[in-house]
């Protein structure tokens, strides 16, 4: 890990509940918004399509709110993985800009088997962690392994629930830590 000191904070959740958590992350988000800080990031909004065994994925970029879907057409019926790396790769280079911009804390709605293999918002989260921002992340215990080998030791375990997540966040050490306003 590339920063001096780390705050990440990891709500790991179990298989099968993600929208559980996704509904968490935007509770938090949009309370932390109202509370002044500077997000990065990104939250997950799922509509369901009658077409599909599963619903359609849009994530939301937190600085800008912009929506991009992040779900492929298969076709009807299909069960596969439906999502689009492109466009996945595609907001992950907006949170990196918000980073630029300068944030107080990242949100990462999922990591998952693209971040597992180095790929979707892992860039996102390496250039937080360089900057020294605040990390938020959701790891479904279906990828926890892959993320305990990533982060090693250095998160703080959050309970799924959207009040203790913004008691972390809410932390001066947190706040100290991230850059100035200019």
């Amino acid at each position: 890990m590339p920063a001096d000191h780390v705050n990440i904070g990891a709500v790991v959740y179990p298989e099968g509940t993600g929208e559980g958590a996704d509904d968490i992350l935007r509770l938090v988000a949009e309370r932390l918004n109202q509370e002044g800080l500077r997000l990065a990031g990104a939250i997950q909004r799922n509509t369901e399509n009658p077409q599909y065994c599963r619903c359609d994925m849009t994530l939301e970029d937190l600085a800008s709110g912009r929506l991009v879907g992040i779900s492929e057409d298969l076709g009807p019926g299909s069960t596969g993985c439906r999502l689009d790396a492109r466009a996945l790769e595609e907001i992950v280079g907006l949170v990196c800009s918000s980073l630029d911009a300068g944030a107080d804390l990242l949100i990462v709605n999922k990591f998952g088997k693209r971040e597992a293999q180095g790929a979707g918002f892992r860039a996102a989260i390496e250039a937080a962690l360089s900057r020294n921002v605040a990390i938020l992340v959701a790891v479904n215990s279906g990828n926890l392994q892959s993320w305990n080998e990533f982060a090693g030791e250095l998160d703080a375990r959050l309970p799924l629930d959207a009040e203790a997540i913004v008691r972390w966040a809410r932390q001066p050490a947190l706040q100290d830590e991230a850059p100035a306003s200019h």
